[in-house]
């Protein structure tokens, strides 16, 4: 398939999420991505290499069976860096080092690649050597100081909001360097980190510090600075709404009955309605509470007010929207059948779909991409008797 990526050859040396979250951005729009992996690996999560996680996160590539740890293994990966655009990797600053494989040493055999890097806290500096996890990174970034209901204790987020966050802030990274290549004919080393893109991501968090010397606390499920908008219980259930003001606030409060709300005294501007907050939502939770979601949906989708309910993920695959944007493609693993992964969240014309073979088994291509840099089936054999691959 004649994929935007399909020219650019990607070797993947991550391991854990956040940079095969990145390497599966690029796989997804075409790139030939090569996943290298020491001989008899499992996994790099520690679950089922044919679990759900794993085949949502490696599709697209292909697997060479390689021991980074024998120079013959070092001199496969290095023919490889002779023909490829890009490397990502997401080790611990000294570890790529001490195999070989550092910036320095892949620049001044490719120059022209792009070298893709994710750390826990960056390349250096006082933590440079530490790994990091997601889960260190949502508190040391502010992430659950914020989240939770307000007197809680920390809370952190449900998906590995930092992991997800460093691979898709080092994808765009890695295609800006590519653009840049072709304009100077050299690959720049692109660098982020879970810490990096954790306070990234807080954004308007972050900015309420480091502007208006203001510490956010946590709000729970109702916005921190807009009054109303949050989630209500209703008589079956939950639902979101956003009316913080103007058209939107009084065309909500008339539709749940409480026509003169944006007038009262109490509510009439927004920092007056941030500043009794509690009494505005105890007024509309107790209107909301009256009624099924559904209802609600339907009440306030005609009066114009943003608004949806709260799904479990069964829900969130029946609705009609999400039927609508197809958001699952199906693949055929040889040994699990049919898979419906989650395709990429980017669309555009002419795209023929970004799902397009499952996650590999260790070494399934192996032969492949060897024989793809030149070496005989003789050479093959010498380098599995050499335990190479």
């Amino acid at each position: 398939m004649d994929l935007p990526l399909s020219d650019i050859r990607v070797i993947d040396l991550t391991i854990a999420r956040a940079g095969p979250t990145c390497v599966r951005q690029l796989a997804d729009w075409g790139a030939d991505v090569i996943r290298v992996e020491p001989p008899g690996s499992r996994d790099s999560l520690g679950g089922d290499r044919h679990g759900s996680d794993f085949q949502q996160l490696h599709r697209n590539k292909r697997s060479l069976s390689l021991n980074l740890k024998s120079p013959a293994g070092r001199d496969v990966l290095m023919r490889l860096v002779d023909s490829a655009d890009v490397l990502i990797e997401n080790m611990r600053p000294p570890v790529k080092e001490r195999l070989g494989f550092g910036y320095e040493a892949v620049h001044a055999r490719n120059p022209r690649l792009v070298y893709g890097s994710i750390s826990g806290f960056g390349q250096d500096g006082p933590y440079g050597d530490r790994g990091g996890v997601d889960q260190i990174a949502q508190g040391m970034g502010g992430l659950m100081s914020v989240t939770g209901l307000p007197g809680t204790e920390p809370t952190r987020a449900g998906i590995p909001v930092s992991d997800l966050a460093a691979g898709l802030y080092l994808a765009i990274g890695v295609l800006v360097a590519l653009h840049d290549r072709d304009r100077t004919g050299t690959g720049r080393w692109v660098q982020t980190s879970l810490l990096e893109s954790m306070i990234a991501m807080m954004d308007f968090q972050a900015a309420r510090w480091t502007i208006d010397g203001h510490v956010p606390g946590q709000a729970g499920n109702h916005h921190p600075t807009n009054v109303p908008m949050g989630c209500f219980a209703t008589a079956d259930g939950y639902l979101n709404v956003g009316a913080a003001g103007g058209r939107l606030l009084r065309a909500f409060t008339a539709a749940i009955g409480l026509p003169g709300l944006p007038d009262d005294p109490r509510f009439d501007t927004l920092a007056k309605r941030s500043a009794n907050r509690a009494e505005l939502n105890a007024l509309v939770a107790g209107r909301l509470r009256t009624r099924a979601t559904a209802e609600w949906v339907t009440t306030l989708t005609e009066a114009g007010v943003p608004c949806g309910p709260v799904y479990r993920m069964d829900e969130v695959f029946a609705d009609p929207q999400v039927r609508h944007l197809a958001m699952t493609q199906d693949v055929r693993h040889p040994a699990l059948g049919p898979l419906a992964l989650i395709r990429n969240a980017v669309r555009m014309t002419g795209e023929p779909g970004t799902v397009r073979t499952p996650s590999p088994d260790p070494g399934d291509h192996t032969a492949e991409v060897l024989t793809s840099l030149g070496y005989s089936p003789a050479q093959i054999e010498e380098l599995r008797a050499e335990a190479a691959i």
